[in-house]
């Protein structure tokens, strides 16, 4: 059977790639590859940016309550179908449908941001700022705008920034991540459909030379981006010099402070949602938690007790907690585990042995809990992702 392949999505439609090369994109929960996204060649990173470049006059000077009628059809068509994009994602994230429409319902309250726009672009006017001097304000759109953004929310992050973009009257290049590349194209038709003219927003799929391509164009005037602290570093740098505005968020190690007198009961569901939960692929997950003594050994049990309850399976079926995104990922989980099991640390619940009946080869690892890990170690002073 062929591996249906994506297209980028370029002025307004699928653009087929030409490059040849091409990333696999998998159902985690099965292991199975579902679909092939190409990786952009030079021609193909500059027809997204010709055609957003084309797009912008037009879209600027359109009137604002034109624009604005488009982002709340936009809006009215993402609220209606925001069950088919939360599949969507499970399918190729792997995170429990729930948590993804969660995902969904975030992003959709950017948008809502954005349908009240014309209110926060309005210029300013200040009379007699000095004997006769006058000053006015005008906030005005930069042109093609770039997004890079990762896989562990495909469409809540790229909600971060393309409504607020658009509204304001830029154009748009997407970069999802490879991994998860259908929300994007899903959500450019969805645009499409709520008659925004061509080209102000496009999806470019690829891997470094995809981004490098945005960092280097003259043409894109700014870069956003949501990922790993060292690429945030390189994508700050590369685009600063190459006079671009940027915002590059970067990862996280979060930590729990937990005091004798907490409600261990309370702090125990809380740490096992914020720890598992999307099984623990998002930036403010709690990794770390710090119990001030005399009660960590009750917490470490209640901890374990909530632990054994969790329902770990296929997203699709709604349990506590779906699969890694990739075998690689799920193997890098693992060698943190490993490390930390080496440098001397309890592992209280081990998930290193887990799999699901009828669906062995989806890219399982079962919550895991360890205890006592030294400060040195890699595994307690990196973010585990």
């Amino acid at each position: 059977m062929t591996t249906p392949t994506l297209g980028h999505w370029i002025n307004g439609a699928e653009y087929e790639a030409h490059s040849g090369q091409y990333a696999d994109v998998y159902n985690p929960a099965v292991g199975e590859k579902t679909k092939q996204v190409p990786l952009a060649d030079t021609k193909e990173i500059q027809a997204a940016i010709d055609a957003a470049s084309a797009a912008f006059p037009a879209w600027r000077d359109l009137s604002i309550s034109r624009r604005q009628a488009i982002i709340f059809k936009f809006r009215e068509l993402l609220n209606e179908r925001k069950n088919e994009l939360a599949e969507i994602i499970t399918s190729e994230h792997g995170k429990v449908v729930s948590d993804a429409a969660g995902e969904v319902q975030r992003g959709l309250e950017v948008v809502d941001l954005a349908c009240g726009f014309p209110h926060l672009i309005k210029g300013g006017f200040s009379e007699n700022v000095s004997t006769g001097v006058d000053v006015y304000t005008l906030k005005q759109p930069l042109g093609v705008v770039g997004i890079i953004s990762p896989f562990n929310f495909p469409a809540m992050v790229p909600l971060w920034f393309f409504p607020i973009a658009i509204a304001a009257g830029n154009t748009v290049i997407l970069k999802p991540s490879e991994k998860v590349p259908s929300a994007a194209m899903w959500m450019a038709a969805l645009w499409k459909e709520a008659g925004l003219p061509d080209g102000v927003f496009n999806v470019l799929h690829g891997d470094k030379s995809a981004v490098d391509g945005l960092l280097e164009a003259p043409e894109v005037r700014s870069i956003s981006f949501v990922g790993s602290t060292p690429i945030a570093q390189y994508i700050y740098e590369t685009a600063a010099k190459n006079g671009k505005r940027v915002q590059a968020l970067g990862g996280a190690n979060n930590h729990m402070l937990v005091l004798p007198d907490a409600d261990l009961d309370l702090v125990a569901d809380q740490a096992i949602n914020a720890g598992y939960g999307s099984a623990g692929e998002r930036c403010m997950a709690q990794s770390v938690v710090l119990a001030v003594e005399p009660v960590a050994d009750e917490l470490i049990a209640k901890i374990k007790e909530r632990i054994g309850n969790l329902e770990v399976g296929d997203g699709r079926n709604n349990p506590d907690m779906g699969p890694l995104i990739t075998s690689e990922h799920r193997d890098r989980v693992r060698s943190y585990i490993q490390i930390a099991e080496e440098d001397g640390a309890n592992i209280v619940v081990d998930g290193r042995d887990f799999s699901v009946t009828g669906a062995e080869d989806g890219f399982w690892l079962a919550p895991t809990l360890i205890d006592n890990i030294p400060l040195t170690s890699r595994a307690y002073a990196e973010e585990i992702f």
